[in-house]
């Protein structure tokens, strides 16, 4: 086997596919990067739960395969010097690589051993723009659970209806979901989980760029095509949670409120709150004004932040971290918070209809 590249474009394929090598495995093959060189070079990393392919230009006089240690081939692209790098592999896998004046000796696999990547078949694919889907992932993942008890609440649902494609996060004590409205109708309707570990090598591939995205969905598994790169990933089984009926609707308590200003009062009291120092933050809703305060063993945080409309001296307890992380990921300057009444959760929802989200948080029962 032996090709020429650009040396950039060979280090980011190596990027790119070199986070989902195998760190340790039984299989020593899958520990290594699979580089096939025919119409030009394609490299690949499969840790037996996600694939990334990334396909690159490359000027190929002898076609081949063969299994490159990941970790010191990636060393030595990162530091030859720009401009194109040959890359020749022998029949005893002796590779050598050369870039200007310098030149290397190592040695690689046969490709014999190296794990077909699964089959998702050839189904229509849906396509969206990447930063739609990066919105998607970003506006979701940070409410998947850790609990591997229900591993089907490790990953985000995806929904996609004939003009809409949504997802949704759950982990027991909030719930995230972000709805993209097509241009064109899809004219499917699918249902499927995808593991969060495979969403965020996708969310890192992705830019912020109305160029498509395409996914297409197997029988287990999923494909997502993102220019030149391709990654797979199993699909999560199980009843998720039926969504729609958890979320509170027609709340009695209806206030707006600036995201940034809000957010940064629920930073300022959060400061004395740790993993270590837990204690809820505890929300007057009173009217035109919340009052947000905390209190824990190493101290206190008082705030206050401008909202707009009267929450009745409701006072409800939440835990601080989850408001953030909500607070952050809605894509608006102004929110529309959602209330009921102590014991039930705030819901987060757009001011107007630019922006499709909903972000519950439950409340914490605080001490009278």
């Amino acid at each position: 086997m032996r090709f020429t590249c650009e040396k950039s474009m060979l280090l980011t394929g190596l990027n790119i596919t070199g986070r989902t090598v195998a760190q340790k495995s039984v299989l020593s093959s899958i520990e290594g990067i699979l580089c096939q060189a025919d119409d030009g070079i394609s490299l690949t990393g499969f840790n037996m739960e996600t694939a990334i392919t990334y396909k690159i230009e490359a000027e190929v006089s002898n076609v081949g395969a063969c299994v490159l240690p990941a970790k010191l081939f990636g060393d030595i692209v990162r530091r030859l010097p720009e401009g194109p790098v040959t890359v020749l592999v022998d029949e005893n896998y002796k590779v050598s690589i050369r870039a200007g004046y310098a030149s290397f000796s190592i040695s690689a696999e046969s490709a014999d051993d190296y794990p077909e990547l699964p089959d998702v078949g050839s189904g229509r694919s849906v396509r969206i723009p990447q930063e739609a889907l990066k919105d998607l992932i970003g506006g979701t993942i940070f409410s998947v659970s850790e609990n591997q008890g229900r591993p089907v609440h490790t990953g985000v649902k995806f929904e996609v209806e004939d003009d809409k494609i949504s997802a949704i996060a759950v982990d027991g004590f909030r719930l995230a979901r972000r709805t993209y409205h097509t241009e064109d109708a899809t004219g499917m309707k699918l249902s499927f989980v995808v593991p969060a570990q495979g969403l965020k090598e996708v969310e890192k591939i992705l830019s912020d760029t109305d160029e498509e995205a395409a996914f297409t969905l197997g029988a287990k598994h999923i494909m997502f095509s993102i220019g030149e790169a391709t990654l797979i990933c199993r699909l999560l089984d199980g009843e998720f949670l039926d969504w729609r009926r958890v979320v509170p609707t027609n709340c009695p308590i209806q206030l707006t409120a600036n995201v940034a200003e809000l957010t940064s009062s629920i930073e300022r009291v959060g400061l004395i709150v740790s993993e270590k120092y837990k204690s809820p933050v505890r929300c007057m809703f009173s009217n035109q004004v919340l009052l947000l305060r905390t209190n824990t063993t190493i101290g206190a945080a008082e705030d206050r932040c401008s909202i707009i409309g009267n929450g009745k001296e409701l006072e409800i307890g939440f835990n601080v971290r989850y408001l953030a992380d909500a607070l952050r990921a809605v894509p608006s300057e102004e929110v529309t918070l959602e209330l009921t009444n102590g014991l039930s959760p705030i819901v987060m929802t757009p001011v107007d209809d630019k922006h499709d989200f909903s972000y519950m948080v439950l409340p914490v029962r605080i001490s009278t």
